[in-house]
């Protein structure tokens, strides 16, 4: 016989991810929309090994260049460099903090999932550990049962076997007389 199909199964799976999923809009830190999920991109991008050496690379570039008059767009003291380093400063601070809020309430969120994923376990192994208590006790009841019946079997083979052998010797002195 083939199972339908329409007929729910007796046992669902566990659904591992039931309690993250009500903070599963804290996924992105600005948004779902394309400038949101570029400036958290940027932002995350900052204090990376790629962008720290990209810095230095560029500003070694743009000193150099000036430095030795292959170009002179911004000569000592470097006032454009400056000014570029200020305006990434004051584009990158607040990004960085904005992704540093919204980290800090995904991780509380997550950290309440977890505490709660873990409370449900406790509650379920308790419940398992009262149910084993519980089936210990039955199966000890069953053995002490059993042991009863086996001792009753026991003395009841033992006055059978005693009934007839009192039977034989009373059926031998009837034939003897």
């Amino acid at each position: 016989m083939t199972p339908d199909p329409s007929e729910k199964p007796t046992t669902d799976p566990t659904d591992h991810l039931r309690f993250h999923r009500p903070h599963a809009h804290l996924a992105t830190t600005f948004g779902n929309d394309t400038f949101a999920l570029r400036a958290e991109a940027f932002a995350r991008f900052f204090g990376t090994p790629t962008f720290l050496g990209a810095q230095t690379l560029i500003v070694l570039l743009w000193v150099c260049l000036n430095v030795f008059g292959v170009t002179t767009f911004d000569v000592y003291p470097f006032i454009l460099l400056n000014l570029a380093f200020s305006l990434q400063s004051a584009y990158a601070a607040p990004l960085i903090l904005l992704a540093q809020t919204r980290q800090a309430a995904r991780d509380k969120a997550q950290s309440d999932a977890d505490a709660q994923h873990r409370e449900d376990l406790a509650r379920a192994n308790t419940e398992r550990q009262a149910q084993a208590a519980q089936n210990t006790a039955q199966l000890l009841e069953l053995l002490e049962q059993n042991t009863r019946l086996t001792e009753m079997t026991k003395s009841l083979t033992e006055r059978i076997e005693s009934l007839t052998s009192e039977m034989h010797d009373h059926m031998r002195q009837s034939a003897q007389r």
